[in-house]
């Protein structure tokens, strides 16, 4: 299995959240915190959304740590095709993923918790 890393590329992530690089929204209009129901509608259509994105995410965090795990195994047995940085890069690649995935659930709590505190 041939690892290589990638370089990040801030104007696809951007792209892909649905933003301009300086953070305003694609779609335009003063929404406000939800934005318009035609750009909710035109960033549905395109196949992007929050819930597509994160569930995404976490497929790849579960591939990169399946990926890590089986590496482990094979070099454990002796695999002569699996070296020892192979095995480690994919480990690091799955505890850094699994790491940002609860940053990014602990982020959400709190953000659901400050909600739910506010007065009305």
């Amino acid at each position: 299995m041939d690892l290589k890393l990638k370089p990040f590329d801030f104007a696809q992530a951007v792209a892909r959240a649905g933003l301009r690089p300086d953070g305003t929204p694609l779609a335009g209009g003063a929404g406000g915190v939800g934005g318009s129901a035609a750009a909710q509608k035109a960033q549905a259509a395109s196949g992007v959304s929050f819930q597509n994105a994160m569930s995404q995410a976490l497929k790849q965090v579960s591939e990169a740590q399946n990926d890590a795990s089986t590496l482990q195994k094979e070099f454990q047995l002796g695999n002569s095709s699996v070296s020892l940085e192979e095995t480690m890069v994919a480990a690091e690649k799955a505890r850094l993923g699994f790491t940002a995935a609860v940053s990014v659930r602990n982020r959400l709590v709190q953000a659901y918790s400050e909600i739910m505190n506010m007065q009305v």
